[in-house]
């Protein structure tokens, strides 16, 4: 495992968070019946609970769990990558152990077939242990890092587990979605009532969203993502295990094995707050630069981009191997020529390009450099490439 695997982990959430991005709600409400039996709940009242259980103030409850990430994007076939690649996310099966104790007491685990990668947050303090190569962090973490959390390289148990997937699709849910709720099912050993939103618009891609929720706590966990026309998720991040006790102490306590190479950094110094500011400045720019047509599923995103911006975008100031967010055997190259290659050449009254659609996304990369994605139809696409 790389160190970036813990930042590359929320891409295939974060593929599900723009997708609810797009959401909106209806006023329908829906009886729980079936097993095992829950008290019926409306599907406003579960929209309130799974809300609050997700925003409230100091974040969730002390728990612990295994996760378990499954994609069936429809990709066309990837590049050989190491199992640390981000690529190895977009399709497969993945599982991380969580345990949290608080907003500054967080573990998580990566294990492998033979090895694991750990990241254990306690305080002012915290590790990263590769076991693969017998290497370890230590992070001391001062507080102006604290207080900026875009400075923090530390998850919350909801970057990767469903409380963040749902937490977005919760907070759009508007007049472009019909809400029900369905029988209920169990999700890691405990009951739960399974929320469902789907788009009322024909031109989304989405099928429907299905979110569980705890029957005791209204904890989101596990969110599926249906494609149309598929009986199977396309994405789906759930527990397999879950306890909502808090973990004991010893669990965000490390000490490094005998011979393990043992490196020490401090977060908030005067670096990392330029480099954040030059991160948010980059943000800025390609905000005013972007623009989006549509509303609700159907919205689509409208980039200025080009196929020399993709070949250029990666690193070649020798940065790209080890470090959070990088990953010496991730190839965006390769991954680049594998998806053009899919791709479909296409033309309208807007000009001409290379149309790709997966399950969930649709993507258009215009001659005239535009990148235009959502989770539409390629119909749809190409009616927003001719709005300029």
């Amino acid at each position: 495992m790389r160190r970036g695997t813990f930042v590359r982990w929320g891409v295939p959430i974060a593929a599900a968070a723009v997708i609810g991005a797009a959401i909106g709600a209806g006023p329908v409400i829906a009886a729980v019946s079936g097993e095992p039996t829950l008290p019926e709940r409306s599907a406003q009242q579960l929209l309130a609970d799974a809300v609050a259980a997700t925003g409230k103030e100091g974040g969730i409850a002390p728990m612990s769990g295994t996760v378990q990430q499954t994609a069936s994007l429809g990709l066309p076939a990837l590049p050989q990558t190491g199992e640390a690649s981000p690529l190895s996310l977009l399709s497969g099966s993945h599982e991380v152990k969580v345990w949290y104790g608080g907003a500054d007491k967080v573990r998580v685990a990566l294990p492998t077939q033979l090895n694991e990668t750990n990241l254990i947050v306690n305080g002012d303090t915290a590790w990263y242990w590769e076991s693969a190569t017998n290497t370890a962090t230590k992070l001391t973490i001062k507080a102006e890092a604290r207080q900026d959390k875009r400075a923090l390289p530390t998850p919350r148990p909801t970057d990767v587990t469903p409380q963040q997937v749902a937490e977005h699709l919760l907070a759009n849910v508007d007049q472009h979605t019909a809400v029900r709720v369905i029988n209920t099912a169990q999700v890691a050993g405990r009951p739960v009532y399974q929320l469902v939103l789907a788009p009322k618009d024909a031109g989304s891609l989405v099928q429907e969203i299905r979110i569980a929720l705890d029957g005791e706590t209204y904890v989101p966990l596990q969110v599926q993502v249906y494609a149309k026309g598929s009986a199977e998720p396309a994405f789906q991040v759930g527990f397999t295990q879950v306890t909502f006790t808090p973990p004991a102490a010893e669990n965000f306590t490390f000490t490094p094995p005998a011979g393990a190479k043992v490196e020490e950094k401090t977060l908030g110094t005067g670096m990392e707050q330029e480099v954040a500011a030059d991160r948010a400045e980059h943000a800025k720019d390609v905000a005013e630069r972007a623009k989006v047509v549509g509303q609700g599923w159907t919205t689509v995103a409208v980039v200025p981009f080009s196929l020399s911006d993709l070949k250029t975008a990666t690193p070649s100031d020798g940065r790209q191997g080890r470090g959070p967010g990088s990953g010496a055997d991730a190839d965006p190259s390769a991954l680049i020529d594998s998806v053009l290659k899919s791709a479909t050449p296409v033309s309208g009254t807007w000009g001409s390009g290379k149309l790709i659609k997966t399950k969930l996304v649709t993507a258009l990369l215009t001659d005239d450099g535009r990148l235009l994605v959502g989770a539409v139809t390629p119909e749809e696409i190409t009616k927003a490439a001719g709005t300029k």
